[in-house]
């Protein structure tokens, strides 16, 4: 049976700002997400039983029809019509429910992984657009590297991403729910917004210090007033050297950036001390497009 094996990497947001809530229940938001070097494995191997099967150790994630990497599949089968089945297995290595979009990752591999497996000559732009109709941050990890984010996330305009620039993220022994966050996030009490703009041409020009002092993320307050320890870890990444640090997406994750490897393993080695789901890793800014 023909098989394929792809890298489905994590993201993190630079900046989330989020401007309205639309009338179908989603907000709009603008926000900066780029891809770090943390990655599942996914492996696609062609079935003979015309059925969509996961596999995997992860405990944390489901392996029927509620896994977002076996709707992606189904997606594809339902829209072109096709027969084939594919047994998916994937390596997890992803922190879940972690703000890293680990489960998108999975299903934008999945949408890649199909197209060369059989042979459906789908551009990325394609795949992209159906990407959303199973989650907001598919386009973005189909897409790959670094982007501005508009709408509900799937306007996207490609920039050019950090390069090799070494990361630290620390995950709590708890997850939040996204839609939770977003359900107690008072637009009312965002008056003062920050100049996007300013941001991306830190990150184009790979300016560290700019960087570290536009990094923002509106859902960071909402998520913290709940759980305190997000700006504990905050408080010690900056302890630890890093230039700034912020939570990704809707939380609990917290990253930081470091200056060079020396630091960003210091800081590292400490964190896991206190967070047993903490990694070092770098920026990813190579895109599919």
């Amino acid at each position: 049976m023909k098989s394929v094996q792809l890298t489905a990497r994590a993201k993190i947001n630079l900046s989330l700002d989020v401007m309205k809530k639309r009338y179908d229940g989603y907000h709009e938001v603008k926000m900066i997400m780029q891809q770090i070097d943390l990655y599942d494995i996914v492996t696609l191997t062609e079935n003979d039983r015309q059925t969509i099967n996961i596999r995997t150790e992860c405990e944390y994630i489901p392996t029927d029809e509620k896994n977002i990497a076996y709707q992606a599949a189904e997606l594809l089968k339902e829209k072109l019509d096709i027969s084939k089945g594919v047994d998916i297995r994937i390596e997890k290595n992803i922190p879940v429910a972690a703000g890293l979009a680990g489960g998108s990752s999975n299903a934008a591999a999945v949408l890649l992984g199909l197209n060369r497996l059989w042979d459906l000559h789908l551009t990325t732009k394609e795949l992209m657009l159906w990407g959303v109709e199973i989650g907001a941050d598919v386009p973005f990890c189909v897409l790959g590297g670094a982007a501005l984010a508009e709408g509900i996330g799937e306007n996207l305009t490609p920039i050019r991403g950090l390069e090799n620039v070494w990361v630290v993220i620390s995950k709590p022994s708890f997850s939040v729910s996204t839609e939770g966050i977003y359900k107690q996030l008072d637009l009312s009490k965002l008056k003062q917004r920050q100049d996007i703009y300013v941001l991306i041409d830190a990150v184009e020009r790979g300016d560290l210090v700019k960087l570290s002092k536009n990094m923002f993320n509106v859902l960071e307050e909402v998520t913290a007033l709940k759980h305190p320890i997000i700006k504990q870890i905050k408080k010690k990444m900056l302890e630890y050297n890093a230039i700034g640090s912020i939570m990704s997406g809707s939380g609990p994750t917290v990253f930081g950036i470091y200056k060079n490897y020396e630091r960003a393993k210091s800081a590292r080695d400490n964190l896991l001390k206190l967070y047993k789901q903490t990694y070092i890793t770098q920026s990813y800014s190579k895109s599919n497009l």
